[in-house]
């Protein structure tokens, strides 16, 4: 993608043969837009296109991962027709599984949705005690995405994925170390630090050696990607339940949604 194509919320850092994304939206809590995932995902591609970059690192600003999907950006899309699977954020979503270059996060207060979703495809995570992992898509009429719902499940436990992806608990950076999700929580002037030594000692590895050894640990991707397709279509048909529209509408509204429970 070209430099100018790139949005002024996603900062693309490349040194010492180490790629950081990092989310600058601070405003609206580094809530991603459809421009925003596109780039993600360029840099992404480009990352494994060339062997100038042995690492990338996804980190937030200003105390924020991510708040995850921007809502309006997002219900704009639906009302304006757009078919799921043609939008930027399924294809980051639909590519995370196949990133060929390690994968690094380091996360500072919320990452909700995709910001705690995303992090089952890293191969390493850090966070901040600040860190608050949630994924409220139940709660918008909607379903878990990133094949998390398997990716989950395998990471942490039937319970503990339960309680977060169904149940919609928050999980703390010490729950979420806890539950396998974060290798380590350390101090917030020392995250970024600590996500760069890492990815510059992936970067000294043999590269083919470090390849083949990431592959294996990683296993054959068919199962990950049938999932991701199995949830993007629910998640296309969730879009227009009336369940969902009313969690929207009510998001939007600053109002509880009313299920018609009775």
């Amino acid at each position: 993608m070209p430099q100018t194509a790139i949005p002024a919320e996603i900062d693309i850092e490349r040194a010492d043969r180490v790629q950081v994304i990092r989310i600058r939206r601070a405003a609206k809590k580094n809530a991603l837009t459809t421009p925003m995932y596109e780039a993600m995902h360029v840099a992404l591609r480009a990352a494994d296109a060339t062997d100038d970059i042995a690492a990338t690192i996804i980190t937030g600003s200003d105390g924020v991962f991510t708040a995850g999907n921007d809502i309006k950006d997002f219900i704009a899309g639906v009302e304006a027709g757009e078919d799921l699977h043609e939008r930027p954020v399924h294809r980051f979503v639909q590519y995370l599984p196949e990133v060929k270059t390690p994968l690094i996060a380091a996360v500072d207060g919320l990452a909700i949705g995709i910001g705690t979703t995303l992090l089952f495809h890293c191969d390493l995570v850090f966070a901040t005690p600040a860190a608050r992992f949630s994924t409220p898509f139940l709660d918008l009429g909607l379903v878990p995405e990133a094949a998390s719902s398997l990716l989950a499940p395998r990471r942490m436990g039937d319970a503990r994925a339960f309680e977060l992806l169904v149940l919609g608990e928050a999980f703390d950076a010490g729950r979420a170390r806890e539950a396998g999700l974060v290798n380590r929580v350390v101090a917030a002037d020392e995250l970024e630090a600590t996500a760069r030594a890492a990815a510059l000692r992936l970067a000294a590895k043999p590269p083919a050696a470090l390849a083949m050894a990431r592959g294996l640990m990683r296993g054959p991707t068919e199962e990950i990607r049938a999932r991701l397709d199995t949830e993007a279509q629910l998640f296309s048909e969730r879009l227009r339940s009336p369940e969902a529209c009313e969690a929207f509408q009510a998001f939007l509204e600053k109002r509880p949604p009313d299920f018609g429970r009775g």
